[in-house]
């Protein structure tokens, strides 16, 4: 038995309060399986929501992982852990649901925590879909702030398929402002960008964008 798995060393710590009287073993191990969980969970939704993107086929499943690791990082105490869950919890009403008025105090919470727990990561994803509704409702200049700052954070941390991602938003932000040059510069970048970082969904995402100029 190896006491450096979570799964394991809960075995001993049951060990340690059946045989051992130690009761309070048992709120750690609560507490370590908890985390554990929560990353599963977290993990498990990613993928679920992964998977709806290639196929477009919904799984219930998907609300109900995230919202269970909200709730556990939260009992932990785990800012960080909470706020990049609240985020997916928000993407899944956004982007499954199509329903942006749930969506957007998820994302909005997220933003406030991931910023507390210093998740750049986690804060550039919440600004990049709190962009999505501004931009749907025609508010461009709120939509593009949101997304340069998106774009500057993850240049900051080198997420350079993520800041490509980005740009195809600034692709079309440009455009429906009139600056039609500028979207074209954009694009051209973007491409590259995308080219070297390997990020063959995104590069056909600017071409689409791109011949839409």
């Amino acid at each position: 038995m190896n006491p450096d798995r979570p799964v394991e060393r809960a075995g001993l710590l049951y060990e340690r309060a059946v045989f051992g009287g130690d009761v309070g073993a048992l709120a750690v191990a609560e507490r370590e399986l908890d985390a554990v969980e929560a990353d599963l969970s977290l993990a498990r939704g990613r993928i679920v929501h992964a998977l709806f993107l290639e196929e477009s086929v919904e799984e219930p499943r998907e609300l109900a992982l995230f919202e269970r690791a909200a709730t556990l990082y939260g009992k932990l105490g785990d800012v960080r852990g909470e706020g990049e869950s609240l985020f997916w919890v928000g993407v899944y009403h956004q982007v499954v649901g199509h329903d942006e008025g749930t969506a957007i105090p998820f994302l909005q919470r997220s933003l406030e925590l991931a910023g507390r727990a210093g998740d750049t990561l986690t804060m550039s994803y919440a600004l990049r879909h709190l962009g999505i509704p501004a931009h749907a409702a025609g508010r461009l200049d709120e939509a593009r702030g949101r997304l340069e700052e998106s774009v500057r954070m993850r240049r900051e941390i080198g997420f350079m398929a993520g800041f490509a991602a980005n740009m195809v938003g600034l692709i079309y932000i440009a455009a429906a402002e009139g600056r039609r040059d500028d979207a074209l510069a954009l694009a051209v970048e973007a491409a590259e960008i995308a080219e070297a970082s390997d990020a063959g969904a995104i590069a056909r995402q600017v071409e689409e964008a791109r011949a839409q100029l």
